[in-house]
């Protein structure tokens, strides 16, 4: 095993190309799992560009698989006066794999301030059970400490697909990167699960976009408290939204996942 703050730290420069090396323990079936190709490319753009206004948005396709050693591509695609927008390819050794749109913006003056999304009331990650176990495939699952949090479980075929989650990178370090907090926001599998009585087909993500609701990236413990919900489920796909908490129960980024369920 590595742990992820080793891997993201392994990763290499040659000119304009960043290369690292996802070992089996980060799989997930043939491929990695989206949250690392994600990671990978915001990592990139830190190591290739240097210093760069916070993240506020980006949209990752996932195009190919990816395995083993992955080359990864950032390019500036637009440089204003508060912010970046940045292109990132990454490619596996079977071709192209992940597409990134990523968009930098320094903080402004603003003359409202506002916000709505209230996190569930859940009780604290020591009183919640745990979620993760060993799934055959599931290789990356190994790095992630997920609580039960609330909600309905995968597989419990609740009339209604939506759960809470505590979680936090097992790895002692608890990272609290950027790359470190996009790789966990897809751990866990998609709401659209809570539906289905047992698995019997893979699941994979087509698109996925997150948009930051702070430049604090920080919490208590290493945890994050995450709820996921599937809004459609139709013809093999599921669209699903997820929002992010940290520890203080201050909302932290929202995201949005185009799901094919081959089920």
């Amino acid at each position: 095993m590595i742990e992820f703050t080793e891997l993201m730290a392994s990763m290499t420069t040659d000119g304009d190309t960043c290369s690292a090396t996802a070992t089996e323990d980060w799989l997930q079936g043939r491929t990695m799992y989206g949250g690392l190709s994600a990671a990978f490319c915001v990592q990139s753009a830190t190591r290739q560009l240097g210093e760069l206004p916070p993240l506020r948005s980006a949209q990752f396709s996932f195009v190919g698989p990816a395995a083993d050693t992955v080359m990864i591509r950032p390019t500036v695609l637009r440089k204003g006066k508060s912010t970046v927008f940045v292109g990132v390819d990454l490619f596996g050794e079977t071709g192209f794999a992940t597409r990134a749109t990523l968009c930098y913006g320094a903080p402004r003056p603003s003359a409202v301030s506002y916000g709505s999304l209230t996190a569930p009331d859940v009780a604290e990650p020591d009183a919640c059970p745990h979620f993760f176990r060993p799934i055959p495939g599931l290789n990356f699952v190994q790095h992630f400490d997920g609580r039960f949090a609330g909600g309905h479980p995968p597989f419990s075929q609740s009339e209604h697909p939506r759960f809470a989650l505590w979680l936090r990178h097992r790895d002692p370090a608890r990272p609290a990167s950027m790359p470190a907090l996009v790789a966990l926001t897809d751990a866990p599998p998609p709401a659209a699960l809570v539906k289905f009585e047992k698995p019997s087909g893979p699941i994979s993500t087509m698109t996925w976009a997150i948009d930051l609701l702070t430049d604090k990236i920080e919490t208590r413990d290493g945890w994050w408290l995450l709820e996921t919900r599937a809004e459609s489920i139709h013809d093999g796909y599921s669209s699903q939204a997820t929002t992010l908490w940290n520890a203080d129960r201050q909302p932290v980024l929202v995201a949005r996942q185009n799901v094919a369920v081959f089920m």
